[in-house]
């Protein structure tokens, strides 16, 4: 998993309630399980004028014009402004790689589904939850300045605007250190390697039948 620091990124605005996994990444494209990949099939039913099934060349396909991740003011951006209730739906893990391997490491929002908030964590994603005023204002923000950034610094728990104005943002201490480390619960594990090891090697010492 790649640290998080500090990210200064592009803004895109999805002004939507509700969204849930099955929108954020369809329900054909959970076959694989490689984490990787499933950037071009993000909001893929919202995205595409066709239906996408897995394995199939994303560079040919019908966009909507009207997605707002389609206009080319938003192409590159890393943080995704959202609204209530991001990530309901079912618990797929998905839908954070989907995210992830799009492009974003940004989520912010006034709320998020449970099981989706913590597996973002798990994939790299920092989603924030602010209250929903400080989202309406970034949302007006972002819609009336093209190339609109936010600067997101994650030690300091700040976002700042482009007039400067810092937001605090509160996050677990456990899951900010993660973050800050590029720990996902397989990097926590390995941090013991030469424990787990030693512990194999007595254990083998100790117990050869085990092994035979």
């Amino acid at each position: 998993m790649k640290p998080f620091t500090v990210l200064d990124g592009l803004v895109a605005p999805l002004d939507r309630a509700n969204v849930d996994t099955d929108a954020i990444i369809p329900k054909q494209f959970l076959k694989s399980i490689k984490r990787s990949g499933f950037g071009p099939n993000a909001f893929d039913e919202w995205r595409y004028l066709d239906v996408g099934q897995p394995g199939q060349d994303c560079s040919t396909r019908p966009l909507n014009p009207d997605f707002v991740l389609n206009k080319p003011r938003f192409q590159g951006a890393q943080i995704l402004l959202t609204r209530d209730n991001f990530g309901c739906g079912s618990s797929r893990e998905h839908a954070p790689w989907a995210l992830e391997d799009y492009g974003f490491r940004v989520l912010i929002g006034p709320s998020f589904a449970d099981i989706f908030f913590n597996n973002s964590f798990k994939n790299g994603l920092l989603p924030i939850r602010l209250d929903a005023a400080e989202v309406d204002e970034l949302f007006r923000q972002c819609e009336a300045t093209e190339g609109y950034r936010l600067k997101v610094d994650l030690a300091a728990q700040t976002i700042t605007r482009p007039d400067g104005k810092a937001i605090a943002f509160d996050i677990d201490p456990f899951r900010k250190e993660c973050l800050l480390n590029g720990w996902d619960d397989i990097g926590l594990t390995l941090r013991h390697a030469d424990k787990i090891r030693a512990f194999e090697d007595r254990r083998r010492a100790e117990h050869p039948y085990y092994f035979a």
